[in-house]
């Protein structure tokens, strides 16, 4: 079996602004699968909108090719790339009804009268806005305002449908109840959808697979599960959820593996990522939720003591932030702390395969940039 082209094909895409200046998007090398809902997740100025204005028209490449269906999209405009596009800001027309919004794609390609009629019907009412066609975009609250620029983008039924940041506004209940209706509508239509978000935990939970950017270059693609999990370098560890990020010095390494002296002489194993030798200074990610804890020593390879020093609770999980022997400290996810308490000296550990080791000083670039 010959399987599928991809939708959207980036090959060898650049970005520049202005001659010799720096590069917005770089060597960008992404197919895009039909019916998937991939994200573009970085910080600001990692390159991730700029790639959906390239593949919407909105912003030519510098260089390399964007494909749509096999053909290239290079000498194509915007209103001939049938891509349905959302922004953060709706883009609604205050003068016009909320249905004259929604109609007005299909009034540029043409289509009148009840054709039109019908369309505008079930796009609203896929977004559940029925009876709301009269309206005008002011007497709306921020997330209906939303549902109709959704509405407007899926009209025309697009091969395509760009998302930049289109929740950001929205507070965070709002923001997570329109992630699950856009998913829903994505899986009953079978849209293919490109979404741009700085927020890991939307990206996370709304995704097949995730683009992660910084720098204008992909740091890494995958399933949401595998960028959690086994982050391909520091930068993901640092950007992606919240990482310990431990300093020390590689006593040994054996293929994929290698031993860590912690500052306070303690001996931890973890997953050896990128060239890394003996006497070599490195950062060591590890996630609160993967730092096991008890009374009593934890059954894992890297079994060590710290000292309690700070307990918050937060409904449904505790953190704990336990200082380590030789400087440094390490924040601890559990269901619950109410059997710790501040200074006492506490068991905790963490498996190999939980714990990823990063060259000093890509770790440490990487970490300045996820948090600025």
């Amino acid at each position: 079996m010959i399987a599928a082209s991809p939708l959207v094909e980036f090959r060898g895409v650049e970005k520049r602004y202005a001659e010799g200046g720096p590069t917005a998007v770089a060597d960008l090398d992404l197919a895009i699968e039909r019916g998937e809902f991939l994200t573009l997740l970085g910080p600001s100025g990692s390159g991730k909108t700029t790639t959906l204005m390239m593949l919407a028209g909105f912003e030519t490449p510098s260089a390399g090719e964007i494909l749509l269906g096999g053909a290239s999209l290079v000498d194509r405009p915007p209103y001939r790339r049938n891509m349905g596009v959302v922004f953060q800001n709706y883009a609604l027309f205050p003068h016009m009804s909320v249905a004259e919004n929604v109609a007005f794609p299909l009034r540029v390609r043409g289509i009148k009268g009840s054709e039109a009629t019908k369309k505008v019907a079930n796009a609203l009412a896929l977004v559940k806005l029925d009876g709301l066609g009269e309206r005008r975009p002011d007497a709306l609250s921020g997330g209906q305002r939303q549902r109709v620029a959704l509405a407007r983008a899926l009209v025309f039924e697009p091969d395509l449908v760009l998302m930049d940041e289109p929740l950001g506004a929205l507070d965070r209940q709002l923001r997570e109840h329109l992630q699950v209706e856009i998913k829903r509508i994505q899986r009953a239509l079978g849209l293919t959808i490109v979404y741009v978000t700085h927020d890991q935990g939307e990206a996370l939970a709304m995704s097949d697979r995730i683009a992660v950017f910084a720098g204008g270059r992909v740091q890494q693609i995958g399933r949401p599960d595998a960028i959690y999990e086994k982050p391909a370098n520091a930068f993901v560890a640092a950007f992606v959820g919240e990482n310990n990020m431990l300093t020390g010095t590689v006593v040994t390494r054996h293929e994929d593996q290698c031993a860590i002296r912690l500052p306070g002489g303690q001996i931890v194993r973890a997953m050896a990522t990128g060239a890394m030798m003996p006497g070599d200074s490195v950062i060591a990610a590890i996630r609160p939720e993967h730092v096991e804890t008890g009374t009593t020593p934890p059954a894992c390879c890297n079994a060590i003591e710290a000292q309690v020093e700070e307990l918050a609770y937060h409904g449904d999980h505790s953190r704990i932030r336990a200082a380590l022997d030789g400087g440094g400290s390490l924040v601890i996810r559990t269901p619950s702390a109410g059997d710790f308490a501040a200074g006492q000296r506490l068991p905790i550990g963490w498996c190999t395969d939980r714990c990823f080791a990063f060259p000093a000083e890509d770790g440490a670039t990487a970490w300045r940039k996820a948090v600025a």
